[in-house]
Formats: structure tokens, C-alpha cells, sequence
């Protein structure tokens, strides 16, 4: 039996996403411990020209829930308004509550349905396959490692297994 693609892209986002919930939990705690404001985690970046904590959840989120392009579900669309702990981890348990709900089934010959997404104006075509493999995927797991590495340079005490979710 081949690998599916509701197998190569609904249980990696949920493992992901529980993941990153984790990273979150472990960042609020810290802040507490250390007597630091939240607000100085959530806002932290990087770099200067990267986007902050926050926003690396809510893009991460977005990317997951694009997965229900495969299976032509109406992706929703949540506002980016998140601005406590709280917030991005009601937002992760919607995303991964959407994209359980996706039926296997609706997933069938997805890798050569056409998924069209719009961005900077432009509207990109690109088959399941290739949306999921080289656009979906990689910008997800980016903006996990992203949030991950903004609460590490915190020092927030986060392992290899936190980001995996654990073997």
C-alpha cells in the first residue's frame, strides 16, 4: 500500500501542532518563573526583520489549515489578533480540530487535484502533490522552527524531543 496524502500531511500537522502547543506551555512557564512579562516572549523575533513569536503561530497555523485545500474543504479563516498564551493555544487546538475533521476519503487523487492559492497579488497554481510537498510543508515546519528557536534564544529550556513531540 502506497503512502497517502491524508497520511503525509494531516497526522505530521497535528503532531507538529501539538508540538508547538508544548513550546508554548513551556514559554508561559518560563516567563512566570522568571518574572518576565509574557508580552516579552510573544513579541520577541529573531532578527529585526522577521516576525515575531506570534505571528510565526498564527503563519504556522495557516499553513496547517491549508491542508483542507487537498480535500476541497472551506479552509477557515481565523483573525490574527492573538496576543497572549492563551489565545495562540485556542487558535492551535481550532486549526488541529479542523484538520482532524477532515475525512480521509476526501483526500483520494488530491496529488493531481489543483490547489491555487493567492499571494502578493498573483494567483500560484500548483498540483496537491506539489502544494503539499514543496509549499504547505516546508513553509509549516519553518514557522514551528521559527517560534521554537525566538523562545530557545529567550532561554527557554526546549530539547530536540520538544520540537519533535516526542518519539
Amino acid at each position: 500500500m502506497s503512502l497517502s496524502m491524508y497520511q503525509a500531511s494531516v497526522p505530521v500537522f497535528v503532531r507538529q501542532l501539538k508540538a508547538l502547543s508544548t513550546l508554548l506551555a513551556k514559554g508561559e512557564a518560563f516567563a512566570a518563573e522568571q518574572g518576565i512579562a509574557p508580552a516579552d516572549l510573544i513579541d520577541a523575533r529573531l532578527a529585526p526583520d522577521m516576525h515575531p513569536l506570534a505571528r510565526q503561530v498564527q503563519i504556522a497555523s495557516d499553513s496547517a489549515k491549508g491542508v483542507g485545500r487537498l480535500a476541497e474543504a472551506e479552509v477557515p479563516s481565523f483573525p490574527d489578533t492573538e496576543t497572549s498564551f492563551a489565545e495562540l493555544q485556542a487558535r492551535i487546538a481550532n486549526t488541529i480540530a479542523f484538520i482532524e475533521g477532515l475525512p480521509a476519503d476526501a483526500f483520494e487523487g488530491s496529488e493531481t487535484r489543483t490547489v491555487v492559492l493567492k499571494a502578493g497579488g498573483r494567483e500560484l497554481s500548483f498540483t496537491g502533490e506539489t502544494f503539499l510537498l514543496h509549499v504547505a510543508l516546508p513553509n509549516f515546519l519553518f514557522h514551528v522552527t521559527t517560534a521554537y528557536a525566538i523562545l530557545r534564544h529567550k532561554g527557554v529550556a526546549l530539547s530536540k524531543m520538544d520540537y519533535l513531540g516526542g518519539m
